[in-house]
């Protein structure tokens, strides 16, 4: 027993020893850095650092895709290697002749390159980027060390403008280099590979070697992304929108094409828009802005279907309950006419969709009730975020609501005097088509945003009541009916609405054309959203944009072979 003790212990003052010489050899290493050596390495950081500036900014950052309806993907923004054209002012003794000897293969701006070489003080210019590697190497064949092909990275963005407000942009804001505006700037720092805290233990930065990036999270790049956007979807949908705002010398036209039971963004555009690839070319910097999303409007009747499910899932009307239109109600000493200031004498709930009668809903809220009406819309989400994966989301205006005054829910039940973003509206809408739940709109593919219901709002009778209204609207009433689908079902509603003026109270004469609806209408695969802003010769939305709507729809049925249910 003595003898197994006097091993027990020699072992414990050995393991002793080794831990005590570990300990020892970390403090020495940890003095040595931090106070024997700190000049020096102070000194190399200080040169890693100022190197580090003219490193590529871009290695590492994840892609971004489109995918296909057949599951492929298609790149929309890539990391691109090449290289860029940088001149010595100070080395150069001749300007033209070495300008000569550029532009004989590369297209460089003689007033950019004589601006550049004329600092003489200055030891670095880029003149151009961009360049492949054939150019390199016709650069390096000059053999001038006023003028060097330095390697570089960009980011590009094959399809150009193709959803470019969903993209944003990799660029400087001020002295960050990030992601600006969209995905980009969204998912940031998931496209660098960066999280976590960015300050490294300084034991184990010291000792063991163990690099910065495996304490602090960053995880070096392939952090790619791939988005719900169908890029055939996608084009058609822009290509549309560009159209009609041609034809109708808007100020700006958008859209958006949402699967309604899952949230799911198949397209989303606005016009005008840029390409990505030429950012700093952008003089307007509200055109970064993606107003899908961070747009708020007033939208006019598109506003009925949302009052009269309300009213119908509560039990206050049917579709076949009548009232008496006279053309115009008195509330609060203001007058509400119908658009066309006429009166309809005894017409239904029917009537009030077909016609768009603004008396009759605001017949449908008076029977709902205030309260009622408010706790709907706000059942809707219409005064929220949705909580698209998106930057700068803006949530609906339903202050007016909060009034005691019955003047605002009766503009607010025909949609004026509140005012909401389109893709919160198209959230809201799908709704109606849905079964009666509010869904989360995405636009990237993660287990994070899958399908997301946030909650019911109306039975599912009444989302099918409702359509069964819509769908009419289509057959019977939207351009007299000339425009139904042969052998499909779609329901429907327009809007428009007077534009608020900015500067002060009131409205102006400028309009807002609105269109949402979904098909089929009792299996709906797909919502559209159309809005067009200040259109010219045009006055109503269903003249501007059915036939936009029209063929987005009969092509979405045709692409992608929904079965006919008529």
């Amino acid at each position: 027993m003595t003898k197994r003790s006097d091993d027990f212990s020699t072992r414990i003052r050995i393991i002793a020893l080794l831990f005590f010489l570990v300990a020892a050899g970390l403090v020495y290493r940890l003095f040595d850095l931090q106070v024997i050596q700190a000049d020096r390495y102070r000194e190399k950081a200080e040169r890693q650092y100022r190197g580090s500036q003219t490193k590529p900014l871009l290695a590492g950052r994840g892609a971004i895709y489109f995918r296909e309806k057949s599951g492929k993907l298609i790149s929309a923004a890539v990391v691109k290697q090449g290289f860029k054209l940088v001149i010595d002012p100070s080395k150069i003794k001749n300007a033209e002749e070495v300008y000569k000897k550029i532009s004989m293969f590369i297209p460089v701006s003689r007033d950019k390159f004589f601006k550049s070489a004329g600092k003489k003080n200055d030891a670095y210019e880029e003149i151009a980027r961009y360049l492949d590697y054939n150019s390199a190497q016709e650069i390096g064949k000059l053999n001038t060390p006023a003028v060097s092909a330095v390697p570089d990275q960009w980011r590009f963005y094959p399809g150009g403008k193709l959803a470019s407000h969903v993209l944003g942009y990799v660029g400087y804001n001020k002295d960050e280099f990030a992601g600006q505006y969209g995905v980009e700037k969204f998912y940031d720092d998931y496209l660098r590979g960066v999280s976590g805290n960015a300050d490294a233990n300084s034991f184990s930065r010291a000792f063991l070697g163990i690099s910065r990036e495996l304490f602090s999270g960053v995880l070096g790049g392939d952090n790619d992304i791939v988005l719900t956007i169908e890029p055939s979807v996608e084009g058609f949908l822009e290509s549309s929108l560009e159209k009609i705002l041609n034809q109708y010398s808007a100020e700006s036209a958008g859209g958006i094409i949402m699967e309604p039971k899952t949230g799911k963004i198949l397209a989303m555009a606005a016009k005008p828009d840029f390409d990505p690839n030429f950012y700093n070319e952008v003089k307007d910097h509200s055109l970064f802005s993606n107003p899908l999303v961070s747009g708020v409007f007033e939208m006019g009747s598109v506003m009925k279907p949302i009052t009269l499910s309300g009213a119908i899932d509560r039990g206050s009307i049917k579709p076949e309950t009548t009232y008496y239109d006279n053309g115009y109600l008195i509330i609060n000493k203001a007058r509400i006419e119908n658009y066309d200031g006429k009166a309809r004498g005894k017409v239904d709930m029917q009537t009030v969709l077909n016609k768009s009668l603004n008396t009759g809903a605001v017949f449908a809220m008076r029977q709902l009730g205030k309260n009622n009406f408010r706790d709907y819309v706000a059942g809707f989400g219409l005064g929220e975020k949705t909580g698209v994966n998106l930057p700068d989301e803006a949530k609906g205006n339903i202050a007016s609501l909060n009034s005691p005054r019955e003047i605002e829910f009766a503009t607010a039940s025909f949609g004026q005097g509140v005012a909401f973003t389109p893709v919160g509206f198209a959230a809201a809408f799908s709704a109606l088509a849905n079964g009666g739940y509010l869904v989360r709109p995405y636009i990237v593919e993660t287990n994070e945003n899958q399908p997301v219901i946030k909650r019911q709002i109306i039975k599912k009778e009444t989302s099918e009541e409702i359509t069964r209204m819509l769908a009419k609207v289509v057959d019977e009433a939207l351009l007299e009916g000339t425009v139904k689908i042969k052998h499909y079902s779609a329901a429907a509603k327009t809007g428009t609405a007077q534009i608020s003026q900015e500067d002060k109270r009131g409205y102006s004469e400028d309009y807002l054309h609105a269109f949402v609806g979904y098909a089929p209408a009792f299996d709906a695969k797909f919502l559209v959203f159309l809005y067009l802003k200040k259109p010219v010769g045009v006055q109503y939305a269903s003249h501007s944009l059915t036939p936009a709507f029209m063929d987005i729809i009969q092509f979405l049925l045709t692409y992608y072979e929904v079965p006919p249910d008529r």
